[in-house]
């Protein structure tokens, strides 16, 4: 995606009403008129239709904040618009992230083994599987083996297989909720690895392969979803309602540990520590 793309989308789906404008007449078009925004940003209508043409404008800082105010962009939607930027104007040509495969770092693999009691998700920037804990695997995957992250040609992409693997598939019976809410993340990962081939290759892969995945990106959702509530409906013992973290490791990797957790003495809880005693009796924990 381009900023002239996202700011054409943000521009459709807002109203003259919520931009804190009069509507006058029938419009053919939903949303606002290129002029509403370029007003509303205090840039000129030319500037602001060359910009969402894709033209060689390199907007400043202020100018996208202008626009992010003008269109009512949430933070990360702000964020996003910022990420589309710099690839065409900050980022040095040749200096992209590298297509070659990642993989955790022994500390962090090593944290993880140790958050005894808390299913963990390490995802790496294209939302391929770096590791997780025994639990974590048992929680998400309990149709893989552990330790299959380990091969980077055969580990799996959590993004694809809530898609496209029918076991993922069925364990979330709110399963619009959280593909809506994985797009939503992609889509940023999207704008701020603009260069990542293997990224790009996957949203292109699943857009063709995936009728719902093509719907919910096309809708343009940009969200952070740094924390919620998952429903989990497991094979093994039952439904659950889990607290989700999503915590961010503090460089440029973009690589992300994803935790459950759940109210003490709650039934949820109760059923991850039943999951927790069928890892245990699993032969492929030992």
């Amino acid at each position: 995606m381009t900023v002239g793309e996202f700011l054409r989308n943000r521009r459709a789906r807002l109203t003259p009403a919520e931009a804190g404008l009069v509507d006058y007449g029938t419009r053919r078009v939903p949303g606002l008129r290129r002029e509403e925004v370029a007003m509303l940003a205090g840039v000129s209508v030319t500037y602001y239709t060359r910009l969402e043409q894709g033209q060689d404008i390199r907007a400043s800082d202020s100018v996208l904040n202008a626009l992010a105010k003008a269109l009512r962009m949430t933070p990360v939607e702000t964020r996003h618009l910022f990420d589309l930027a710099a690839v065409r104007t900050h980022r040095p040509h040749g200096l992209g992230h590298e297509d070659r495969p990642d993989f955790a770092r022994p500390g962090t693999q090593r944290l993880i083994d140790n958050m005894v009691g808390v299913p963990c998700v390490l995802l790496g920037k294209r939302t391929e599987l770096l590791g997780w804990n025994r639990l974590g695997q048992r929680l998400v995957a309990s149709h893989l083996d552990h330790g299959v992250f380990r091969d980077a040609e055969r580990r799996p992409n959590m993004t694809r297989m809530l898609f496209q693997d029918e076991p993922t598939r069925a364990l979330y019976p709110e399963w619009e909720v959280e593909a809506s809410r994985a797009v939503a993340s992609l889509r940023l990962l999207s704008g701020r690895f603009a260069d990542d081939a293997q990224l790009a290759s996957l949203i292109g892969e699943l857009t063709l392969q995936s009728p719902d995945f093509a719907r919910l990106w096309s809708e343009q959702p940009v969200d952070n979803c740094m924390s919620g509530l998952k429903i989990i409906d497991h094979p093994e013992v039952g439904r659950m309602a889990l607290d989700f973290e999503v915590l961010s490791m503090p460089d440029d990797s973009g690589h992300r540990l994803l935790t459950y957790t759940a109210e003490q003495g709650s039934q949820d809880a109760e059923r991850i520590r039943r999951l927790c005693d069928h890892e245990n009796d699993d032969p492929r924990a030992a």
